[in-house]
């Protein structure tokens, strides 16, 4: 590699120059990485553009500065207030853009790994430091992040306007990719998608259609959510956001909307949730309003059922959970210690309803008091057991697919945090030292959790390398799931109970409880 900290390349669209950079961190092989930040992946999504497709961006003369990472797009950032603002003084960023890490970008043929963020489908932004690829790259990956829109912005169902337009950015993100990563060093051929919660149930909505196809060969969910929606039920939550700033759900007229004030209507609506239960059902108790809308085309259905059907038996797929989902948003509540029967009572009939709901629990569970319930059945429904039906579907199709549960426990609070939604982020990015990352970490990693993670990353990358993390496959001889822990173990199917009380009805699109409102595409 070149010693000079400056460092060219030749996308589609123009030239780049970025810089090689030091790697912070544990180590994973070099020293230094190139890296390039805020390449432009499609126009910005404002103006006549504002809720269309994505469209490829304008080319450039000469050789573009990629220093610096893009804006974010509109967002309110729950986890981290003082993050991107909803209130930017540009109303219309160029944020659809794209960043690289390279550990040798005159190589070639080098594996890629592309990672969709999370955040409840309306926050996240590639520019935080958790999200840094430098560390992952530096075991010898080309490592892309992106940004893409979210809220009412990339979910809201709007009429006039495609659905899904979040996951419309991420295919061009994808495409981009395609066209322009063996500039980088990567091989186009290998690229692997990798995303943690609304990332991974972004992943999971693109294999259940063939939008994606021909643009990944591997793919990686953390966490899958399972709320995905039916177009009435999305148009529903659109109509109760515009309602907010006086106008109809439509392209036409929110284009010329304030986008701050877009985003303080849909936290609005989030805020008062729960009072319109009776109409949004489940929905209503969840930790976003806004997921994938199943609108028979992409994705035609639920994710689990289409790859049953086979929608990616040619991908080699790794899929886990977080032993301890629920209690990231148990502390954010000040839950701990305070749930009684009569909350978990009502949590195991909300959440639990389609697995037989509360006597099928405590029938299931004998021995777990009311909190224990209460948080398993709120991990189950909220990341558990999608990822859980996510691997169960692969095998059935004849795919293949890894199994993996983060069992360590973050050692703040004492370790009541156990292993939380989201505390896998830094351990696979090795970004430990990260703001987000040291709430659930503290500050200066421990020994411990820089060996678990230098361990996951090494399992990710050998993955994108071969399809092999390292373990045996799901549904070989068994349900074999390789337990992340102070020492990493092999396990029969962890999440037997669960597993067992889920597998007859699954997860179901999440549709309005009104008799009078019906979705005209089949599902």
């Amino acid at each position: 590699m070149p010693r000079d900290s400056r460092v060219k390349a030749r996308t589609e669209r123009g030239r780049v120059s970025g810089r090689m950079e030091p790697v912070d961190g544990p180590l994973g092989g070099c020293t230094r990485v190139a890296a390039f930040r805020g390449i432009p992946f499609a126009r910005p999504p404002f103006g006549a553009l504002r809720f269309a497709a994505p469209e490829q961006p304008e080319a450039w003369d000469g050789v573009r500065q990629a220093t610096e990472f893009g804006p974010a797009v509109p967002q309110y950032d729950r986890m981290n207030p003082m993050g991107p603002a909803a209130d930017s003084a540009d109303p219309a960023p160029d944020c659809l853009t794209v960043n690289v890490w390279s550990p040798d970008p005159g190589a070639a043929g080098l594996p890629v790994m592309v990672w969709f963020h999370g955040g409840a489908y309306v926050f996240g932004h590639a520019g935080d430091p958790v999200y840094d690829g430098s560390v992952l790259a530096a075991g010898g990956v080309v490592v892309v992040t992106f940004n893409y829109r979210v809220g009412m912005e990339g979910f809201g169902h709007i009429a006039g306007a495609p659905a899904n337009r979040g996951l419309l950015d991420q295919i061009a993100a994808l495409r981009w990719v395609q066209e322009n990563i063996a500039a980088f060093g990567g091989d186009p051929a290998r690229v692997t998608a990798f995303g943690e919660s609304a990332g991974a149930g972004s992943i999971a909505a693109l294999l259940a259609g063939d939008a994606a196809t021909g643009l990944l060969c591997r793919a990686v969910a953390q966490s899958v959510p399972g709320s995905y929606v039916t177009p009435s039920l999305a148009a529903d939550v659109a109509s109760a956001v515009a309602a907010r700033l006086g106008r109809p759900a439509t392209a036409e007229a929110l284009r010329t909307s304030d986008p701050a004030a877009l985003v303080r209507a849909a936290e609005e609506v989030f805020a008062d949730r729960e009072k319109r239960a009776d109409r949004w059902g489940t929905l209503a108790h969840a930790e976003t309003v806004f997921s994938p809308v199943v609108d028979g085309v992409m994705p035609a259905c639920v994710p689990w059922e289409a790859v049953e059907r086979g929608a990616a038996r040619g991908i080699d797929l790794l899929l886990g959970w977080n032993r301890d989902e629920y209690r990231l948003f148990m502390a954010k509540r000040g839950e701990f210690g305070r749930v009684d029967e009569q909350r978990a009572g009502w949590a195991l009939e909300v959440f639990g309803a389609a697995a037989g709901g509360e006597r099928a629990y405590r029938d299931a569970c004998p021995g777990l008091g009311a909190e224990e319930l209460y948080e398993r059945v709120c991990s189950d429904w909220l990341c558990r057991v999608p990822t859980l039906l996510l691997l169960e579907a692969q095998v059935a199709a004849g795919g293949r697919a890894f199994a993996y549960e983060l069992g360590w426990p973050a050692p703040v609070f004492g370790g009541r945090l156990g292993a939380c939604h989201g505390l896998d982020v830094p351990l696979v990015l090795g970004t430990l030292d990260a703001p987000t990352a040291r709430r659930m970490l503290g500050p200066g990693p421990s020994t411990e959790a820089t060996e678990l993670s230098r361990r996951m990353r090494a399992a990710w990358v050998r993955f994108a390398e071969t399809g092999d993390p390292g373990w045996p496959a799901y549904g070989t001889g068994g349900r074999p799931t390789r337990i992340y822990d102070r020492i990493d173990t092999l396990a029969e199917d962890p999440l037997r109970p669960s597993r067992r009380l889920w597998e007859r009805t699954g997860f179901k699109v999440l549709g309005l409880e009104s008799a009078d409102s019906q979705d005209p595409v089949p599902l």
